[in-house]
C-alpha cells in the first residue's frame, strides 16, 4: 500500500471517529438537557398543585373559623363556601396535571391528599349545612373531627411534598 493510500484511509477513518465522537456526545448533551427540561416541568407542576392546595386550605380555614361562632354570619360562610368551591376546582385541575407528569408513585399519593381533602371537605359541609338549620347538636363533635381531619390531610401533603422531592432529585 502507498504512503498516500495509507495517509488518505488513515484521514477518512480519523474523520469518522470525529463524526462518531460528536453524534455520540451530541445524543448525551440532548438527554441531559430533555431530562433537566423534565425535572423541571414537573417541579412547576408539583409546586403549582402545593400553591393551589395551600390557597384551598386558606379557604377552608376560613370557612371553619366562621363556622365556630355561636352565631355563625350565613351570607359570610356562604361567601367563604362559594371560595373555597372555586379554589378546590383549581387543587383538581393541578393535580391532574401533577398525576399527567409524575410516575404513578407520586400520583398514588396526590390520591390521599385528595382522600383526604374529601373526608375534611364533607365534615365541613355538614357544619355549613347544620348552621343553616340551626342545628348546633353536633357541632363540637364536628369541629372535634375537623381538626382530625386537617392533621390526616397535612400529613398527606407532607408525604406529597416528600416523595415530589425524590422524583425531581431535590436535596437537602
Amino acid at each position: 500500500m502507498d504512503s498516500g493510500l495509507a495517509a488518505l484511509l488513515g484521514a477518512a477513518v480519523g474523520s469518522a471517529t470525529t463524526l462518531g465522537a460528536a453524534i455520540v456526545n451530541t445524543r448525551a448533551q440532548a438527554r441531559s438537557q430533555h431530562a433537566q427540561w423534565s425535572r423541571q416541568h414537573r417541579r412547576d407542576a408539583y409546586a403549582r398543585y402545593l400553591s393551589a392546595l395551600h390557597d384551598r386550605d386558606l379557604a377552608m380555614d376560613a370557612v371553619l373559623d366562621a363556622l365556630r361562632s355561636d352565631e355563625p354570619d350565613l351570607p359570610d360562610i356562604d361567601e367563604k363556601t362559594g371560595r373555597f368551591v372555586t379554589l378546590a376546582r383549581e387543587v383538581h385541575r393541578a393535580c391532574e396535571v401533577v398525576i399527567l407528569e409524575g410516575p404513578s408513585s407520586l400520583a398514588e399519593v396526590a390520591e390521599r391528599v385528595a382522600d383526604a381533602s374529601s373526608d375534611l371537605s364533607q365534615i365541613m359541609r355538614r357544619m355549613v349545612e347544620n348552621a343553616h338549620a340551626g342545628n348546633t347538636t353536633h357541632k363540637a363533635e364536628d369541629s372535634a373531627l375537623a381538626a382530625e381531619r386537617e392533621r390526616t390531610l397535612y400529613q398527606a401533603v407532607k408525604e406529597f411534598r416528600l416523595a415530589a422531592r425524590g422524583v425531581i432529585g431535590a436535596t437537602d
